[in-house]
C-alpha cells in the first residue's frame, strides 16, 4: 500500500497518533484533505514545519527569517474558522514559505543583501495577499542569492544554502532556499521568482517541481526585481499537482487543458538544447521523452529558430544579456554608487555590466524582444508542447565556479515570456535529482501542468525523498 492509501484509510484517531513524524512528507494536497477532512489541524501543520525547521536549518540555511509566532497564531485562527464551518480552500492552514524578495507587511523583506537588511514593508505583494487570503500560513522568508542575480546559492548575506541531497552542493539559484526548503520537507510550497531560470533550475537540482508561468498571469506587484520584461513569479512543491492549488490560489485562472493527454504533440528541440550533456543526464532524459512517447501522441524533433549568443554571458541568447543587465542596473545604480561595499562581490560584477549598455542597444533589444513575444506561436506551429533537459547536469559542488550553460536551457523561455515546468525525471549512481521541462506557448499554462502531471502519474521519481 502506497503512502497516500495508507494514509486515506487511518481513522481519524490514527492519523493525530501516527502521522506526526511523516506529517512533513505529505503532498499539499494530502495535507489539504487531511484538514478538509479533520483528521489533521492547522495547529499540527505549522508545529509540524516549524519542528523540521528547527531541526535542519543550521544545515540547509534556507531560511533568513522564520516566523513561527505569527504562524502558529495565525493556525489558531484558522483552526477556529474550521470549527465554524469556514474553510477558505485548499491551501486552508497550509505552511508555505516565500522568496525573500516577496514584500511581507511588518516582517522584513532583504532580497538576501546588506543594502535591506532592516527593510520592513508595510503591504504584501499582491501574490503574498493573495495566498494569505486563501488560507495559507507564511512560515518564513526564504534564502536566495542577493537581489536575485546569480544562480549558484552563495551570493547571500545570510550565507550560502546547501542543496538536501548532498551536503557541500548547491541547490541552485536564485530561488536555492526555496528549493530545498521544499525538498528537505520544511514547507509544503515555496514562492520562487525565475528571470532566466531562478525556479526552475533550483527545482531541477532539488528533485521537485517548479512552475514559471505565462509572463504577466501573476502580478508582480510589491516584488523587488531583477529585470521587470523577464521577471516571472511562481510555485515550487513536491507534486506538480500541488502547483495548481498554489496557482489557483494566487488568481491565475486555469481550468482544463486545452487538449487531452494523449492527443498532444510533443517536440523535442535537440539542436542546442541537448549538446553536451552529462552522460547520466541524457540518459534519464531520454528515458523521459520515451515515457512521454508513451504518453502522448508522440515526440518528434523539432528544430527552432537560432538566439545570437552574448558575447559577456556565455551560453545565453545576447537580447536576453541587453534586456538583464540594462534593467538591472537601471534599479541599482543609485545603490551602487552610494554604497558599493554593500553588494557581495560578484552581484556588484555583474550589476556593473549594465553600465555598458547605451539607450538604444536596450531599446532595440526590447524591440525585438516583443516581436519573439508576438511571434512564439511559430514554435508550436507542428506540436503543442517542448520536451527538453532543465540542466545540462546534475547539482555542483559549492566553490565550484559552473558556467552559465547551466541557464542556457532556461533563458529563453523567459524571453518568449512562456510558461515552463520543470519535474523530477531521475537520479544519478550518487543520488543527485535530475530535471525534466516542459514548455507551452502563451497562456497555455493548463496543458504545461496537465503534461507534468500526467508524467508524475506514470513514474515515481517525485516521490523519492533526500535522507535528512
Amino acid at each position: 500500500m502506497n503512502r497516500r492509501a495508507f494514509l486515506a484509510s487511518m481513522p481519524v484517531a490514527a492519523w493525530a497518533a501516527a502521522a506526526p513524524g511523516e506529517l512533513h512528507w505529505l503532498t499539499l494536497r494530502e495535507a489539504a484533505e487531511g484538514i478538509r477532512r479533520r483528521r489533521l489541524s492547522c495547529v499540527e501543520l505549522v508545529r509540524a514545519s516549524l519542528d523540521r525547521i528547527e531541526r535542519l536549518e543550521r544545515r540547509l540555511n534556507a531560511f533568513i527569517t522564520v516566523t513561527g509566532e505569527e504562524a502558529l497564531a495565525r493556525a489558531r485562527e484558522l483552526d477556529r474558522e474550521l470549527g465554524r464551518g469556514r474553510r477558505r480552500g485548499p491551501l486552508h492552514g497550509i505552511p508555505i514559505a516565500l522568496k525573500d524578495l516577496f514584500d511581507t507587511a511588518g516582517v522584513r523583506t532583504t532580497a538576501a543583501s546588506a543594502h535591506f537588511a532592516d527593510r520592513v514593508p508595510e503591504r504584501d505583494a499582491a501574490v503574498v495577499a493573495r495566498l494569505k487570503e486563501a488560507g495559507a500560513v507564511i512560515v518564513g522568508k526564504l534564502n536566495m542569492d542577493e537581489f536575485a542575480y546569480s544562480f549558484t546559492s552563495e551570493t547571500s548575506r545570510w550565507g550560502p544554502m546547501e542543496n538536501p541531497w548532498k551536503s557541500g552542493y548547491s541547490p541552485g539559484g536564485s530561488s536555492g532556499g526555496s528549493a530545498a526548503a521544499v525538498a528537505a520537507g520544511l514547507c509544503y510550497g515555496a514562492l520562487g521568482s525565475d528571470t532566466g531560470g531562478s525556479i526552475r533550475l533550483p527545482a531541477a537540482l532539488c528533485g521537485i517541481a517548479g512552475f514559471k508561468p505565462t509572463y504577466g498571469a501573476l502580478p508582480g506587484e510589491g516584488i523587488v526585481p531583477l529585470a521587470w520584461s523577464l521577471d516571472h513569479p511562481g510555485p515550487m512543491c513536491r507534486a506538480a499537482g500541488d502547483l495548481r492549488l498554489m496557482l489557483e490560489a494566487m488568481g491565475l485562472k486555469l481550468g482544463p487543458a486545452a487538449r487531452p493527454m494523449k492527443s498532444l504533440r510533443i517536440g523535442i528541440p535537440r539542436a542546442v538544447y541537448f549538446e553536451g550533456l552529462e552522460s547520466e543526464t541524457a540518459a534519464a532524459i531520454e528515458e523521459a521523452i520515451r515515457a512521454l512517447d508513451r504518453l502522448t501522441a508522440g515526440t518528434r524533433e523539432v528544430r527552432l529558430p537560432p538566439l545570437a549568443i552574448s558575447p559577456e554571458l556565455d551560453s545565453l541568447p545576447a537580447l536576453y544579456g541587453t534586456i538583464i543587465t540594462a534593467e538591472a542596473y537601471t534599479f541599482h545604480e543609485e545603490m551602487l554608487a552610494r554604497h558599493p561595499e554593500r553588494y557581495h562581490p560578484a552581484t556588484r560584477e555583474t550589476i556593473k555590466l549594465g553600465a555598458a549598455v547605451s539607450t538604444t542597444a536596450y531599446i532595440r533589444a526590447r524591440r525585438e524582444m516583443e516581436a519573439l513575444r508576438r511571434n512564439a506561436a511559430t514554435l508550436f506551429a507542428e506540436v503543442d508542447l517542448l520536451a527538453l533537459p532543465s540542466a545540462p547536469g546534475p547539482a555542483f559542488p559549492l566553490g565550484s565556479r559552473p558556467g552559465l550553460v547551466y541557464l542556457r536551457n532556461l533563458a529563453p523561455w523567459n524571453l518568449y515570456g512562456l510558461p515552463a515546468v520543470s519535474v523530477p525525471c531521475g537520479f544519478t549512481r550518487d543520488g543527485l535529482p535530475f530535471g525534466l521541462q516542459l514548455v507551452g506557448p502563451a497562456g497555455g499554462d493548463a496543458t504545461v501542468l496537465e503534461a507534468a502531471e500526467a508524467y508524475q502519474r506514470a513514474t515515481s521519481w517525485h516521490a523519492r525523498h533526500p535522507e535528512l
